[in-house]
């Protein structure tokens, strides 16, 4: 995949990396393709890690306590 000037949405990864699992679980494809694969797979699930780390914190951010210090609450449905 050739590198873009705009890095791709959390969907847009998300999409890619379905598309990446489901060519390397058929087992048809060169080492050297797998491979490539692979390591974009590993760079996408980084990406998507950073974003949620990213969003996880405007959320903590968002949440303001009396003291207008920030205060984590469990999201609705969480034990």
């Amino acid at each position: 995949m050739a590198a873009k000037k705009n890095p791709l949405s959390f969907e847009e990864a998300l999409s890619r990396l379905d598309e990446i699992v489901r060519h390397l679980e058929k087992g048809d494809l060169p080492l050297g393709e797998s491979l490539a694969l692979y390591e974009e797979g590993t760079a996408l699930i980084a990406s998507c890690s950073k974003m949620l780390d990213e969003a996880e914190q405007k959320v903590v951010k968002l949440k303001k306590g009396p003291d207008r210090s920030p205060v984590e609450l469990d999201f609705e449905g969480e034990n």
